[in-house]
Parts: C-alpha cells; structure tokens; sequence
C-alpha cells in the first residue's frame, strides 16, 4: 500500500480529524471507470475539503494543516491508536511542536475567540431585543471546543478539547439528522390533516383519494438491493463502471470507487455506492417522490453498512475491513431491504407529543400576541391622554400671550351722584347720609382739618346739633 499522508492518518485513527465526513450532498458516482491503476502521483495530492457541518469546522481543518506542518507529531500520531487519542495522550506531544507552528496555533485561537465572541455577542444582542431570555449555559457550551479563560495561546488542553468535542459532536451528528427528518415528516403529516379540516366532505374525499393515489405511485418502484450487499456492488459494477457483473472483483471494485486514492472508504464515497438504488425509488420531476426523504434514505443506507463492515468504528472503511465483509452470509445471501414507506419515521406517541407541542405553542403565541395588543391600546390611551394635556397647555399659553399683546388697563372711576372723589393721601370715609358741604355752597373754602375732624360713628346726621357746627355756620335744610 502506498505511503498515506499524515492527515489521511489522522483521520484513520481520530474521528476529530475525518475531511471526508458527513456531507448533506452526496457525489453521483462517476462514470465509466474502466481503469483500475491509478495515476502515481495520485497519492501526493491532497484530500478533497470536505466542510463535516461543525460550527467550528475551519478552526478545525487549520489547526489539522499546521499540526501537519511538524515532523515530530506527525512521527508520534503513526505511533498512536485512537483509544489512546482520546484519552489526549497525543494531545501531550503538543509540547514538542516547533516554537514556528506554535506561534501559528496561538494566533489561530486568538482569531477563533475573537470570532466566537462576536458571534455570541449577536445573538445575545438579537435574544435580548426581542425580549427573550438569554440561555447563558448553552451559550458558553459554544466555547467547549476550547480553552476561554486562556484567549491567547494554543495548549496542551486546547487540542485534547477540540479532539473530545469533535468526536462526540460528530458521532451525534447523524443523530441529529435522524431528528430533523422525523420532525419534517410530522410537520408534514400534521399540515395535511389540517388542510384537510378545512374542506367540506367532497373536497376531503378527493384530497384523500390523491393521498393514497401518490403513495401507491411511489412504492411501485423496482426491487431495492441490500445496500452493501454482492448484488447491489455489482450492479454498481455493471451500469456505473461498465464491466461485466461474472468478472466482479471485490478488490477492484474498492479501488474504483475509493475516488482519493488513500486506501479507505469514507461515508461520502459510500454513499455515492447507493445512488443507483435510490434511483429506482425516487425522481425528482415525480410529485409522489420527495427528495428530502430520499437523503433520509440514503443515510440509512450507509448507516446500515457503516454498522456491518467498520469493525474498528473509525467511520471509515478500510480495503481489509471491506474484503472480510465480502465474505460474510449477509453479503452473499442478504435479506431484503425495507425502504422508507415500509418503515414510518415516528410512532404514533410521537406525533401525538409534537401535535400537544404545537398546540402549546399556538395557544403561547395567541396569548402573547392578545398581550401585545393590551399594551398597545394602553399606550395608545396613554397618548390621547397625552395629546389632549398638550392641547389645552397650548391654548393657556396662546392666552397668556394675548394678554400680554393687548396690555388691558383698568377703566377709568366714574362717580354718580354727589359722591367724593378719593382724596390723596390718608382717606377716612365720611359718614353714611353725609354729603360735601363744598359742592352746596360753591363760594365756602374746604377745611381739610375739618374733615379730618368728621366723626365715624353712624348715629343719624341729617338733622346735626347746632352746637356740633363751628360758629356762623348754619345747618343746610
């Protein structure tokens, strides 16, 4: 076997390090391969970079090439199995790394916290604006792939995190995507049923007359080889690589099909060993035939030769690994494959969980949405209250205003009568029936001292004494 690169090592031996994982799309296998030798100079180029769906997968993949780049650890990983990977014995070699590669990791891990910080940083901003609480746990989870509290130097710990954190997100990974399918499917079944509650009994009758019509057109398929199994490879053989199925040869067959010539089989080079089969079941110019299920269905099919053939469960298939399944019953002699309408995604508990969930949620939403519309007819009180308080202190102002353009004096006093004029000075008010003596006589000079003298009592002065009148003064009849 040719010399394998030291990331086709890695990978072999870590489940951190596979390039060639988890891809969503699979590759249509290529066509007329009739050359088994490959070029020499194959094994020199590089691995195809294939993103494996994490979060951190750049971070990933940069902290593999600079590893690459020294001798030492590349001389220690052939000398280390994975169990030992795990258990972060290589993670230790990190400090016999070159000061160069080194001063590389640090500068990588200060631009990925930097990175993450921000990125956890918009979505506490986005959370909390829409009045959400923030999920702090989750949150620093994001951080576990390595060391927060250190944001300036690659360590020891740093790589030992980010091979554990790999490893369990990516053993998860087909996991969540089992999820995610189970959820579409209940999602779709449920907003049939729905639409259906909408029509009156015609439109419901032929509805479901159509429902069950696509479904009979979509499991009239032709028969589905067990994946993995001699007849599925062979067909494979004969209409994909165009050879004669009576000379199948299984180790040809590997060479064929292993695309980057570094000896395995990764799950994305397997996968493309099934696209002849789904073939039969589905087409996407077909209405009965759903494309998100048949990528449910070719996950299933790798899954299940992944589970048969990867004895060591490194996620790759090795050349020795896939000539002892040959050999095995269940790939000379193997059962019948179930296809995905045979197999509902969900139990019927299930759909009746996810059904009690969105009606929790629609009954949150409506309450929330019947909250919001209180708050908002309070505030638009509120602002009418306000509005009319502004109205009538613009008036008020407007009036002062005109008061003051206008500058109003009061009008002048007028006198009716024979009443006296208010004198200057300190005034004592005459006597009620008292009347001035100076405007009966014209020619009788005023006493101003006399008039000081008048007394304030109110006895009855019309008819005054005599004696009470200075002398040569009469009393006026």
């Amino acid at each position: 076997m040719r010399q394998m690169s030291w990331s086709q090592v890695f990978h072999t031996s870590c489940l951190v390090l596979l390039v060639h994982l988890l891809c969503l799309e699979a590759v249509p296998i290529s066509l007329d391969k009739t050359k088994v030798n490959q070029p020499e100079d194959k094994a020199s180029e590089p691995p195809p970079s294939v993103d494996t769906g994490l979060h951190y997968d750049r971070y990933l993949r940069e902290v593999i090439d600079f590893l690459e780049k020294d001798q030492h650890f590349r001389e220690k990983l052939h000398n280390t199995d994975m169990e030992d990977i795990k258990m972060g014995k290589l993670a230790k070699e990190l400090d016999f790394v070159s000061h160069h590669v080194r001063t590389q990791l640090d500068e990588l891990k200060r631009q990925e916290v930097s990175r993450l910080r921000t990125l956890i940083k918009a979505k506490q901003d986005i959370e909390g604006g829409n009045d959400m609480a923030v999920d702090h746990q989750a949150l620093l989870k994001q951080f576990e792939y390595l060391n927060h509290m250190n944001p300036h130097t690659f360590e020891v710990e740093d790589l030992d995190r980010l091979i554990k954190s790999a490893t369990n997100d990516l053993e998860n990974y087909d996991k969540e995507r089992h999820e995610e399918f189970k959820k579409y499917e209940m999602t779709k079944d449920h907003e049939r049923r729905e639409h259906l509650k909408t029509l009156d009994d015609e439109g419901r009758k032929k509805e479901e007359e159509h429902y069950e019509e696509m479904k009979k057109k979509h499991a009239d398929h032709p028969k589905v080889n067990h994946p993995g199994s001699q007849n599925q490879f062979k067909e494979v053989w004969e209409e994909a690589d165009g050879l004669d199925p009576e000379d199948f040869d299984p180790k040809t067959f590997f060479k064929l099909h292993d695309s980057n010539g570094d000896g395995f089989f990764d799950e994305q080079e397997l996968e493309a060993l099934f696209t002849k089969e789904l073939e039969k079941i589905y087409d996407p110019t077909n209405e009965e035939d759903d494309m998100v299920e048949m990528e449910e269905e070719r996950l299933r099919m790798r899954e299940h030769v992944m589970n048969e053939v990867d004895t060591n469960k490194d996620r790759l298939v090795s050349l020795e690994e896939f000539l002892i399944a040959t050999k095995k019953k269940e790939f000379l002699e193997p059962d019948s494959w179930e296809t995905l309408e045979q197999n509902q995604a969900y139990t019927d508990e299930e759909m009746r969980e996810f059904e009690e969930h969105l009606t929790q949620q629609e009954e949150d939403l409506n309450q929330k949405a019947s909250d919001l519309q209180k708050q908002r007819d309070e505030l638009e009180r509120q602002q009418e209250q306000l509005n009319s308080q502004k109205v009538e202190l613009q008036q008020a102002v407007e009036h002062m205003e005109r008061l003051k353009t206008q500058k109003v004096e009061p009008p002048p006093e007028v006198h009716e009568g024979n009443a006296i004029p208010e004198p200057q000075g300190e005034y004592h008010p005459l006597p009620l029936g008292h009347q001035d003596m100076s405007q009966n006589h014209p020619g009788m000079k005023q006493d101003n001292h006399l008039q000081n003298q008048i007394p304030h009592n109110t006895q009855d002065l019309s008819q005054p004494r005599l004696q009470d009148l200075p002398p040569g003064h009469q009393a006026v009849p």
